[in-house]
């Protein structure tokens, strides 16, 4: 390593002001900020640093997908497999490297087209290259379905980085989540291609391998089971491993989970969003169920659908969610209601995970404003009080 920092050191005089290469100025500092922690972290006022820069945030979270990731590229080739009735003839291997290969273009997409676009806005404007991406680009592949066509994918990556993210000043300015923008512009703008019964189900061999399913294959989601009251059609076993037609990352529980403990051991994800929501949607699913508006019971409502997803890796962006203490139970509640509430009321739009985050997205800022005047004014009492 001590090799890669000394050629970084003597090739730096060439980025500077001056310098042959000094237009690509912020790649550099990108780079050389990704690869180590950077001795400045603050241009102005005064701040108290740790040695984790948001960079090594990023990463840590990218780590905590990957279980969610890999168990997706075996479901996508489990699926194919099952829906040709060829499941028992095929291999580990050959599940997985199925669902690698189809995967792994969405993926590749994602960062070309978010990059790119962050790559040429940091040149614009003479600034360092930002990292808020690196976690956006592979949440986005992962809360689509497997048929979402690469054009469309492109498109929605452009749009939510742009409209979403750069054009409010960047990382750690968005008002809402990156990656979910992009899903609520695919499905509105191309609602055919992002729900139904027939976008789950990779139907195309690949390299000789899977299966060509026919023209309008269909397997309808336990949750759009549901919704038209044919009942989940898949055991809980099945429901908690993933072993069920979904958005790539969205299925399985356990991969889910173990994200999660990442994200709680370094301190990086909020356990009272994630338990929050947790409540909100289960009291909110329980009512439901009790007063005979919801056909399933309220803990599957907690494991179905994007609804662990969402708590997880969504709900709990810094950026987008609450800050304050008080405002966390708060926000995260919000979310699990909205998203009970959704999906029950609304058949026509069984997963409500994405528009419930969304919707908590607008409110932070005012749940954050109502409870630091609170804490205000009660000081204030105090103090009044005293004297």
């Amino acid at each position: 390593m001590s090799l890669l920092r000394n050629y970084l050191d003597k090739i730096r005089p060439k980025f500077e002001e001056g310098g042959k290469l000094h237009a690509f100025k912020s790649i550099y500092d990108g780079m050389d900020t990704f690869l180590y922690v950077p001795n400045e972290t603050s241009k102005c006022g005064t701040h108290i640093h740790d040695a984790i820069d948001s960079k090594r945030i990023m990463s840590m979270v990218v780590i905590a997908l990957l279980p969610a990731l890999l168990f997706g590229m075996y479901n996508v080739g489990y699926q194919n497999y099952y829906a040709a009735g060829a499941l028992e003839t095929a291999g580990f291997f050959e599940l997985f490297f199925y669902g690698f290969l189809t995967v792994i273009p969405k993926i590749i997409v994602s960062y070309i087209v978010g990059l790119g676009i962050e790559f040429v806005w940091a040149q614009w404007k003479g600034e360092e290259i930002q990292e808020g991406y690196l976690v956006s680009g592979i949440l986005i592949p992962l809360i689509v379905p497997v048929t979402c066509p690469l054009w469309m994918l492109a498109i929605a990556v452009a749009f939510s980085v742009i409209f979403v993210k750069e054009i409010f000043g960047g990382t750690g300015m968005n008002i809402f989540n990156v990656a979910l923008a992009a899903r609520a512009f695919l499905f509105f703008s191309y609602p055919t291609r992002m729900s139904g019964d027939t976008v789950w189900i990779s139907t195309d061999s690949i390299w000789g391998l899977g299966n060509a399913l026919p023209d309008g294959f269909s397997a309808a989601t336990p949750l759009a089971n549901v919704a038209q009251n044919t009942g989940l059609h898949y055991s809980m076993i099945d429901i908690i491993t993933g072993f069920i037609p979904g958005s790539i990352g969205e299925t399985s529980l356990i991969a889910i989970a173990i994200g999660a403990v990442v994200l709680l051991w370094t301190g990086i994800a909020s356990w009272k969003i994630i338990l929050s929501v947790f409540v909100g949607g289960g009291l909110t699913a329980a009512l439901l169920h009790n007063i005979g508006m919801s056909s399933i019971n309220w803990y599957e409502h907690l494991v179905l659908g994007g609804f662990a997803f969402g708590a997880v890796f969504m709900a709990t962006d810094p950026v987008t969610g609450a800050r304050t203490e008080c405002g966390k139970w708060v926000y995260g509640i919000l979310i699990g209601v909205m998203a009970i509430i959704i999906r029950v009321m609304n058949p026509g739009y069984p997963e409500g995970m994405m528009l419930a985050i969304l919707f908590a997205n607008m409110f932070a800022p005012l749940i954050d404003h109502c409870v630091v005047e609170r804490n205000i004014s009660k000081r204030m009492k105090r103090l009044t009080h005293k004297k």
